[in-house]
Order: structure tokens, then sequence, then C-alpha cells
């Protein structure tokens, strides 16, 4: 197949064209220096090209407090790089089946996390704008579907670890933050600060598990939204212990700052949808997932003195 990609430099954008490469399939993915999502005419470049498959993974956000501080840009931005793509879409590649990456912060913390609810309630104040920036893409989707009897899918992933994250100085997403605290800890005596009390809860999946099952569920549904997660969580002192295991630092010297912002408080998926469409779902356990991630970190996020 002929595949576009947006956001095809970004962590989950790396391996999904590499795993897509590796299938056979010719692989587009641009920069945003290439194609600025942002700017009416950024598809210019492939008028005339067909493609089977476009992959929206594009977007404009960072973990941490990003989302707190730039909510109006965030607004302004994501809805201008989704217009452009669904209009890209509906007009000129009708043909293609279009896979978009929404989000687990969509879902209202007082309804349970599962797919008929993503539309529901209202998402935590703190990621409220990019919440509904994904949200919004949702119902694009589903609208030109209606109009236009386009094909789509819109995937939920929980949070994505695994080697390769991104090295560009941006804000880290909470267990690649947690690992580069306690390295530095372990090898320079720094001290390990972490945000919150510790109990808040988060799910992790590796994104090769994310990647394999997502190309596996765009090949067979359609016109539906699905969560990819393990589907059980752990606290953040959970995770600290077994990373702290693996580098040989002590626990107790981990400390918490209950002053610091945390986000949701607990964020695990449903996936019994999943388990219906791919009765073979395995991700892979924490226990071996994370000392790779952590060694990989060790070489290539731990800074200097």
């Amino acid at each position: 197949m002929r595949i576009f990609i947006t956001g095809g430099n970004g962590f989950l954008g790396r391996h999904l064209s590499e795993a897509l490469r590796a299938a056979g399939h010719a692989v587009t993915a641009p920069s945003s220096s290439e194609c600025d999502l942002t700017r009416e005419g950024c598809f210019a470049p492939w008028r005339g090209v067909a493609f089977d498959r476009i992959w929206h993974l594009a977007a404009w956000t960072q973990a941490g407090d990003f989302c707190l501080k730039h909510p109006g840009e965030q607004w302004i931005k994501n809805q201008q790089m989704n217009t452009q793509v669904l209009a890209w879409w509906s007009m000129e590649q009708p043909q293609a089946k279009l896979i978009s990456i929404g989000t687990s912060c969509a879902y209202a913390p007082e309804l349970p996390l599962r797919e008929e609810h993503y539309l529901d309630g209202q998402p935590i104040q703190s990621l409220f704008t990019y919440a509904m920036t994904k949200r919004m893409m949702r119902v694009g989707l589903s609208s030109l579907e209606k109009q236009f009897g386009v094909r789509h899918l819109t995937l939920v992933p929980s949070t994505l670890y695994g080697p390769g994250y991104h090295t560009d100085g941006r804000q880290l997403h909470f267990i690649f933050d947690l690992i580069r605290k306690i390295l530095r800890g372990k090898t320079y005596g720094e001290p390990v600060v972490l945000w919150g009390d510790g109990y808040q809860r988060r799910e992790l999946i590796h994104v090769d598990d994310f990647v394999r099952t997502a190309v596996w569920l765009a090949d067979r549904v359609d016109n539906d939204l699905v969560n990819i997660g393990c589907g059980y969580e752990h606290t953040i002192r959970e995770f600290a212990g077994l990373i702290c295991a693996h580098v040989g630092f002590a626990p107790e010297n981990v400390a918490y700052d209950t002053s610091k912002y945390v986000g949701a408080k607990s964020k695990c998926l449903e996936i019994t949808k999943l388990k219906t469409l791919c009765p073979d779902f395995s991700p892979t356990p924490l226990e071996r997932g994370l000392p790779a991630v952590i060694d990989w970190m060790r070489e290539h996020h731990l800074g200097k003195a």
C-alpha cells in the first residue's frame, strides 16, 4: 500500500513508519517543515498522488504542564491541523482510509474510560483544550463519513513507552521523566523529587505493542473508535520501585512534592472491545519492557552533572 503519515518523525511515528516499511509498504512521512499542517496548501506537493491509508498522528502538545500554559495556542493549532487533514482526505483522498490517534484524556474522569463515553461529560480542566480538539477530530471523521461515505478509524492509546523517545529537550512523559530523575540520582547523586504524592495511577503500553495492534485493527475495523491499552495500571511509587530496582537506587531516597501538577489521579482504559476484536492481544509485561527503556534512557537522556 501507499501510506501517508502525519507526525511521522515523532515517537510513535518513527516506530509506525519503520513497521510499515518493514512490511513492504511505501511510506511518505514528511517532517513538519516539509508539511506544515497549520497552513493551507500544505499537501500541495502530493497533489495527484493517491494514497491507500492516511495515519494522522500529528498534534501540537507536550507532556507535563504544557497544556496548562498553552490552551489558546493548542486550540488554534490543533484545530488547524485537524481541519487541513480532514479537508485533504475528504476532497482529494476519499479512497484512503484515515486512521487518527485519539487521547485518553478526552474521557471524563467520572465515567468509565470506555469507547461509548469518548464524547460524554467533561475532560479534566488541566487538559480540557487538548482533549476537546481530539473530540472534535472524532466528530469531523464521523461527519465526513455520513456525507461522503469515507472510511476511518480512531485509536486511543494509553501512555506509550519504549526506546527511541524524543531527545530534543521537550518535556518528558511521566515514565521517561521518572527514569531520567532516578538515573541522575544514581549517577550524580542529585535529589530525586517526583511530582505528587506518588499514589496517582497510570497505565502504560509498549509502543511496539501499540503499533502491531494498530496496524492489525486498521486492516479490519472501519468507522469505529478502539482503546488500546493493557487494561491495568500502577502507582507512580510502583513505577519508581521498578526503576530503582533495575538501576540500584534506594527507593527510600525518592521524595514526593505534593505541590506539583499531577493531572488525573487515575487513567486506565477499558479494553473489552479490543479483546473482543483481537482475542490474541497480549501486551508486553512491564517487568520485561521497562528495563530496555531504562538502558536506552541511560545512553540518550542522562546528560551531564
